[in-house]
């Protein structure tokens, strides 16, 4: 009997695939437990429909992220970092940081965890740092670093 897995089953396959299984097995663990449907043509088309519209939507994240990477790569955001005796700074500027700053002066709501700071800023000046917006795409972004108080 062919199923469409509901979700991944260690022995069978991963979500959405479609299987092939002995017709006790399925009667009998698979369908009672919900982890699959019988492969009838109706759910064949409504699984078809549901992966055209996952791709769809798939590809609007990747075109939005794309364009935002466009845009980010003329802005910036400045930080103040404290500066003692001969230009020496106190600690560095986290990614924490700079997505504060980022949603403070441009509006950008971005996870910290997709800020990549290759090594960490102890120095005024401009720096570019990488965020991950998506799989695909990687945008560069401008972080001014200025002395304070």
């Amino acid at each position: 009997m062919k199923v469409i897995l509901l979700q991944d089953v260690k022995s069978l396959g991963k979500k959405d695939d479609i299987v092939d299984v002995s017709d006790g097995y399925a009667r009998n663990f698979v369908l009672p437990k919900k982890l699959g449907l019988e492969a009838t043509p109706k759910n064949l088309n409504e699984l078809k429909l549901k992966k055209a519209h996952e791709d769809k939507v798939a590809a609007e994240k990747l075109a939005a992220a794309k364009e935002l990477a466009e845009k980010m790569k003329e802005e910036s955001v400045t930080l103040s970092i404290k500066v003692g005796e001969g230009g020496r700074t106190f600690g560095a500027v986290s990614s924490k940081e700079i997505a504060e700053a980022m949603k403070k002066e441009l509006g950008y709501d971005i996870d910290k965890k997709k800020i990549v700071v290759k090594e960490p800023i102890k120095s005024l000046g401009t720096h570019i740092v990488d965020i991950k917006l998506h799989t695909q795409v990687t945008a560069k972004f401008n972080v001014k670093v200025v002395e304070g108080k």
